[in-house]
């Protein structure tokens, strides 16, 4: 089995029971394979609910937590072994291979789910079930419990309760274990050093999709793959934040942005880094990439036990907007164009996101309409831009097609932070003596 071990498994499925209460049933679906195109599928990538209480990495499957139960409490519906599907496919863990490799307490042949399922079922008063992200297992999950409901007076209890399972589930992944941080670092250095890599090869003349290709071949050659398609955005790309094309030449005088993190164990990174083509940043483009990572540090510096989940963002504005204005792209008080949202208009997205086993996390960021506050365990991405177009109004020539992000991944520690991606540099000076020595 992948990392976690076995034990890291049991101990989450044991606190979700515990959280759900007697008279209660999980049902969990696996994640449906998707259709590429004709008779291809998309490359298979389990959910990662399912996965974070399960560990079993098979498609058609459905996991059953049923507390107190004498028989089971953890069940498993899988694929059949099928010799001939094998051949093509790989290897099934089958039934007996859920119970002895995967820890399940029982386990049936997915064929067989619509005649036992409606009997663990039975006698429960509520199903924790996320209805709305698979619309035909959800008809099939109200289908059993309206079977039971119509035996009722044969003395057949059907539940009266549907509860989402997101709120229970989501809440335990958002703090993160330590063996999930270690795979989190792993991740985290796979990451980096893709990164690094990316700023040795880059040079004028190349194309951005032959820098996405040393990221890939990184990420690859250390068991990972990517988190999300990389951005490797240059000159007026840069300036688009969710560029996806990579399409473009490099040339001397841009800026490459590089958004690109990799998957790992299932866990995500999520970095991005900023430097100049040439391998030196123009006088614009070092005052506005220092005005970023002036911001992103003090964004950091306020992720820390007891401090609210936006204090990170209010501190990189504040940064940002004080910036802009000493080099000229913002005029006015401070405190005015802070409240209006000035700064907005080149700084217009959200300082940063959970991190876990997907890139956008699952986890509240508010909790009664409050900024939740942040503790030990929790992860997330810090990463300020600035992004100034061609044709920007009122804006010097000089400073158009300049697009800087910087991020990094970060867990909140007991004694405030611990960056997680800081193997790959940002001081402007280390980049470009990093991309000199290449």
């Amino acid at each position: 089995m992948a990392d976690p071990a076995r034990s890291e498994f049991a101990r989450r499925r044991t606190q979700l029971m515990r959280l759900m209460g007697a008279s209660s049933i999980a049902i969990v679906p696996a994640a449906p394979v998707r259709q590429r195109n004709n008779d291809v599928e998309y490359d298979y990538r389990q959910d990662s609910d399912f996965y974070y209480l399960s560990g079993f990495p098979e498609p058609e499957s459905v996991l059953v937590l049923i507390p107190g139960r004498e028989a089971a409490q953890y069940v498993l519906f899988v694929r059949e072994r099928d010799s001939e599907r094998e051949i093509w496919d790989g290897k099934r863990a089958g039934p007996a291979g859920a119970t002895s490799g995967y820890g399940a307490e029982d386990a049936f042949p997915i064929a067989d789910i619509d005649e036992i399922l409606p009997g663990l079922l039975e006698g429960r008063e509520r199903v924790f079930y996320t209805m709305g992200l698979n619309p035909e297992f959800d008809q099939r999950v109200i289908g059993w419990v309206k079977r039971l409901r119509s035996q009722a007076r044969s003395g057949m209890h059907a539940p009266q309760e549907f509860v989402s399972l997101n709120h229970l589930l989501h809440d335990m992944r958002l703090f993160k274990s330590r063996a999930e941080l270690a795979l989190m670092r792993r991740c985290s250095q796979i990451g980096a050093d893709a990164h690094v890599r990316a700023m040795r090869f880059c040079r004028p003349g190349r194309m951005e999709f032959e820098v996405m290709a040393e990221l890939l071949h990184e990420f690859r050659r250390h068991g990972a793959d990517t988190s999300y398609h990389p951005i490797v955005g240059s000159g007026a790309n840069c300036c688009v934040l969710h560029y996806h094309a990579n399409d473009a030449r490099m040339n001397s005088g841009d800026l490459l942005l590089v958004d690109a993190g990799c998957e790992y164990g299932y866990y995500a990174s999520d970095i991005t880094r900023t430097y100049p083509v040439s391998g030196r940043f123009s006088p614009e483009q070092r005052a506005v990439y220092e005005v970023v990572l002036e911001a992103q540090r003090a964004a950091i510096a306020r992720v820390k036990p007891g401090n609210h989940w936006n204090e990170p963002h209010d501190a990189a504005v504040r940064v940002i907007a004080a910036g802009l204005k000493s080099i000229g792209l913002l005029k006015g008080a401070l405190p005015a164009l802070i409240r209006a949202g000035s700064y907005k208009r080149f700084f217009m997205h959200r300082t940063g996101h959970w991190l876990g086993m997907d890139v956008h996390d699952v986890g509240d960021y508010k909790i009664e309409d409050e900024w939740r506050v942040l503790e030990p365990g929790m992860v997330l991405t810090v990463e300020p831009g600035i992004y100034i177009p061609a044709g920007s109004a009122r804006v010097p020539r000089r400073f158009w097609n300049i697009g800087v992000r910087i991020e990094d991944d970060v867990v909140v520690t007991r004694g405030g932070c611990e960056v997680l991606t800081d193997g790959a540099p940002k001081d402007p000076d280390e980049i470009e003596a990093l991309m000199a020595a290449a």
